[in-house]
Protein backbone atom coordinates (compact mmCIF):
# COMPACT_ATOMS: atom_id res chain seq x y z
CA UNK A 1 0.00 0.00 0.00
CA UNK A 2 1.28 3.51 -0.94
CA UNK A 3 0.72 7.05 1.58
CA UNK A 4 0.99 10.14 0.94
CA UNK A 5 2.74 12.20 3.43
CA UNK A 6 1.86 15.65 3.29
CA UNK A 7 4.33 17.86 5.81
CA UNK A 8 2.95 21.07 6.96
CA UNK A 9 4.19 24.16 8.61
CA UNK A 10 2.33 27.66 10.04
CA UNK A 11 3.95 30.27 7.40
CA UNK A 12 3.45 33.24 10.52
CA UNK A 13 5.22 30.85 13.11
CA UNK A 14 8.13 30.39 10.97
CA UNK A 15 8.21 33.76 10.30
CA UNK A 16 8.53 34.73 13.71
CA UNK A 17 11.16 32.75 14.21
CA UNK A 18 14.79 34.49 14.69
CA UNK A 19 17.20 33.45 11.63
CA UNK A 20 19.69 31.56 13.77
CA UNK A 21 17.40 29.44 14.82
CA UNK A 22 15.34 28.50 11.30
CA UNK A 23 19.42 28.05 10.34
CA UNK A 24 19.27 25.59 12.87
CA UNK A 25 16.03 23.67 12.69
CA UNK A 26 16.74 23.61 9.24
CA UNK A 27 20.25 22.23 9.26
CA UNK A 28 18.95 19.22 10.97
CA UNK A 29 16.75 18.28 7.96
CA UNK A 30 18.79 16.72 5.60
CA UNK A 31 19.88 13.89 7.96
CA UNK A 32 16.49 13.05 9.19
CA UNK A 33 15.47 12.66 5.18
CA UNK A 34 18.37 10.27 4.54
CA UNK A 35 17.49 8.26 7.23
CA UNK A 36 13.80 7.77 5.91
CA UNK A 37 15.07 7.09 2.27
CA UNK A 38 17.65 4.53 3.77
CA UNK A 39 14.33 2.76 4.77
CA UNK A 40 13.78 1.61 0.88
CA UNK A 41 10.33 2.85 1.02
CA UNK A 42 10.28 6.34 0.19
CA UNK A 43 9.13 6.74 -3.31
CA UNK A 44 8.55 10.58 -3.58
CA UNK A 45 10.30 13.15 -1.38
CA UNK A 46 9.65 16.69 -2.34
CA UNK A 47 10.36 20.20 -1.00
CA UNK A 48 7.45 22.86 -2.30
CA UNK A 49 8.18 26.50 -3.31
CA UNK A 50 7.73 29.55 -2.14
CA UNK A 51 4.00 30.44 -1.45
CA UNK A 52 3.84 33.20 -3.57
CA UNK A 53 4.64 31.34 -6.58
CA UNK A 54 1.79 29.01 -5.96
CA UNK A 55 -1.49 28.95 -8.19
CA UNK A 56 -5.06 27.61 -8.01
CA UNK A 57 -6.74 26.43 -10.93
CA UNK A 58 -10.64 25.35 -10.42
CA UNK A 59 -13.46 25.05 -12.57
CA UNK A 60 -15.92 28.05 -12.61
CA UNK A 61 -18.56 28.74 -15.76
CA UNK A 62 -16.92 26.11 -17.57
CA UNK A 63 -13.68 27.27 -17.92
CA UNK A 64 -10.63 26.98 -15.63
CA UNK A 65 -9.78 29.63 -13.49
CA UNK A 66 -6.37 30.52 -12.18
CA UNK A 67 -5.86 32.38 -9.01
CA UNK A 68 -3.10 33.22 -6.23
CA UNK A 69 -2.48 30.20 -4.05
CA UNK A 70 -2.31 28.65 -2.24
CA UNK A 71 -5.91 28.21 -1.36
CA UNK A 72 -6.29 26.97 2.18
CA UNK A 73 -9.02 27.61 5.09
CA UNK A 74 -6.59 26.89 7.66
CA UNK A 75 -3.42 28.94 8.90
CA UNK A 76 -1.14 25.54 8.42
CA UNK A 77 0.39 25.39 4.42
CA UNK A 78 1.71 22.11 3.07
CA UNK A 79 5.61 22.74 2.42
CA UNK A 80 6.66 19.05 1.25
CA UNK A 81 5.26 15.78 0.15
CA UNK A 82 6.49 12.51 0.38
CA UNK A 83 5.22 9.06 -0.44
CA UNK A 84 5.77 5.35 1.06
CA UNK A 85 5.49 2.02 0.15
CA UNK A 86 4.63 -0.17 3.21
CA UNK A 87 3.41 -3.59 3.88
CA UNK A 88 1.31 -2.32 6.56
CA UNK A 89 0.06 1.27 8.16
CA UNK A 90 2.52 0.70 11.29
CA UNK A 91 5.96 0.26 8.92
CA UNK A 92 4.25 3.68 6.88
CA UNK A 93 4.03 5.37 10.34
CA UNK A 94 7.20 4.42 11.64
CA UNK A 95 8.88 5.54 8.27
CA UNK A 96 6.31 9.07 8.42
CA UNK A 97 7.78 9.29 12.35
CA UNK A 98 11.19 9.76 10.89
CA UNK A 99 10.28 13.42 8.64
CA UNK A 100 11.64 16.45 10.29
CA UNK A 101 8.54 17.68 10.12
CA UNK A 102 7.07 14.65 12.53
CA UNK A 103 10.06 15.17 14.48
CA UNK A 104 11.46 18.86 14.96
CA UNK A 105 9.92 22.30 13.78
CA UNK A 106 7.28 22.83 16.77
CA UNK A 107 7.80 26.86 16.72
CA UNK A 108 7.18 26.21 13.12
CA UNK A 109 4.22 24.52 13.22
CA UNK A 110 5.26 21.82 11.33
CA UNK A 111 2.95 18.45 11.26
CA UNK A 112 2.97 15.36 9.02
CA UNK A 113 -0.54 13.91 7.63
CA UNK A 114 -0.31 10.53 6.40
CA UNK A 115 -2.90 9.83 4.09
CA UNK A 116 -3.63 5.95 2.14
CA UNK A 117 -3.84 5.95 -1.30
CA UNK A 118 -6.74 4.18 -3.20
CA UNK A 119 -4.62 5.43 -6.56
CA UNK A 120 -1.33 5.83 -7.59
CA UNK A 121 0.06 6.34 -11.46
CA UNK A 122 3.81 6.61 -12.37
CA UNK A 123 5.26 6.88 -15.79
Amino acid sequence: MKYLGLAYFTPEKFAAMAPDDVKALVSQCPPLDEQMRATGKVRVSASLGDLEHWRTLRPRGGKTHVSDGPYTESKEVVGGLFIIEADTQEEALRIAAMHPAATLGEAGGWAVELIPMDFYWAP
